[in-house]
């Protein structure tokens, strides 16, 4: 029936409906049909009496996030080791899936398998969500007759990256969470506070000390101008993100400089090194060709550096360079990952070999993330009590004065 309808042009919809059995019992369900005719004739001819017929939503919800992929990548993988057909394993991933939008993507892509389309070009119609790495994986799948173990090794392969990525955001949450209430906290006393004791110290009388007077001149300047500054601080965050964004020679920039920062910078080297080993080993594994694997590793680092270095290589490895030696001459990769490359080109175990590495470094990014949070807290506590305490004690300043006088 699907078959037919799409042969005459008619787009599927999902049908929500309800109705009687022919023991008066009710029943629901769903069905994917091109308009309620035709559900309402399919359920006839299996003795079902429909009460109720309306259009499943497919449009609005959340957006499709890196997470529903690799969800989606790890029940179809399951599903085909059980021995489910491609088809079908897409209808109960679609129907679970609680994303209205995740849904309709994956109608679309069935409805391209079903009229002949393979599943790698069907996967590359959507390239934002499904990249070159993954409809390569797919293609060498499908070419090999190994689809179900390939699609395996792309979930294990999401879910490492993902748990990578959630452990830097975690580690970057306090600090960056610290800085918000801390910002909050001083607009508050400028614009709250020390105005107040302004109006005290004036009853005063006398000559206040220099420090009073540069927190009240911060304090009026930030009363009169608070929408220049939250505008230039706005602004300005904008520009430099969607300059780091769009910017390849920004990119770089940062990139380099995120390398070199104090703390964070060996856990972002070490989680770049963790998905550029992961990622090649995955590639090699599935028995895609090296300077073809080496297409999709550099962008799949997340950082310019590796990318550039990864073009380099692909270079040098497709003129006939060892591709140890290749890392070597780009001198970003450390002498753990070289040494491991080295002995799986000579046992001829590379995927292997850079998927310890990749454990390795997965393992170290573990670690770090668990001892940052101890490490930040003394900088951040001097921080904030150097910033709050010297406004506290600028403004009791005249009082103590004051006190010793009388």
């Amino acid at each position: 029936m699907a078959t037919a309808a799409l042969a005459k042009g008619t787009k599927e919809i999902i049908f929500e409906w309800e109705g009687k059995d022919k023991n008066g019992k009710v029943v629901r369900g769903e069905m994917r049909a091109g308009g309620e005719a035709m559900v309402n004739a399919s359920l006839r001819r299996q003795g079902i009496m429909t009460t109720r017929i309306r259009k499943r939503r497919t449009s609005g919800g959340k957006s499709i996030k890196q997470r529903d992929i690799a969800i989606f990548t790890r029940q179809l993988s399951t599903m085909m080791k059980a021995g489910v057909p491609l088809l079908q394993a897409f209808d109960i991933v679609g129907r679970g899936s609680t994303n209205p939008r995740m849904t309709k993507l994956l109608n679309e892509i069935r409805t391209d398998v079903e009229t002949g389309t393979s599943l790698s070009a069907s996967f590359r119609k959507h390239p934002m969500y499904f990249d070159a790495l993954y409809c390569n994986l797919v293609e060498a799948g499908e070419a090999g007759g190994i689809l179900e173990a390939l699609l395996d090794r792309l979930a294990l392969y999401q879910e490492k990256t993902m748990a990578i990525k959630s452990k830097i955001k975690s580690a970057l949450m306090y600090p960056v969470a610290v800085i918000i209430v801390a910002f909050v906290v001083l607009t508050v006393i400028m614009i709250f506070v020390i105005p107040s004791f302004e109006e005290v110290f004036k009853s005063f009388g006398g000559e206040l000390p220099a420090p009073t007077l540069f927190v009240i001149f911060l304090s009026k300047f930030f009363v009169k101008w608070w929408w220049l500054i939250f505008g230039v601080l706005g602004g300005g965050l904008y520009f430099f993100f969607e300059s780091w964004k769009r910017s390849e020679k920004m990119q770089m920039a940062m990139d380099r400089l995120l390398l070199k920062v104090p703390l964070f910078g060996d856990l972002i080297n070490k989680s770049v090194i963790a998905r550029w080993t992961r990622t090649l080993s995955t590639m090699f594994a599935a028995g895609v060709p090296l300077v073809e694997a080496l297409d999709s590793v550099g962008g799949a680092s997340g950082n310019m550096v590796y990318q550039l270095a990864t073009e380099q290589i692909q270079k040098d490895v497709s003129t006939g360079s060892a591709l140890t030696s290749s890392m070597t001459a780009t001198g970003v990769f450390p002498t753990m990952v070289l040494q491991m490359a080295a002995i799986g080109e000579e046992s001829g175990s590379l995927d292997h070999m850079l998927a310890k590495a990749a454990e390795f470094y997965e393992d170290e990014v573990d670690e770090m993330v668990k001892g940052l949070s101890s490490l930040m807290e003394p900088f951040i506590i001097v921080i904030l009590g150097t910033l709050i305490g010297g406004i506290v004690v600028s403004m009791y300043l005249p009082i103590f004065k004051l006190g010793a006088v009388v």
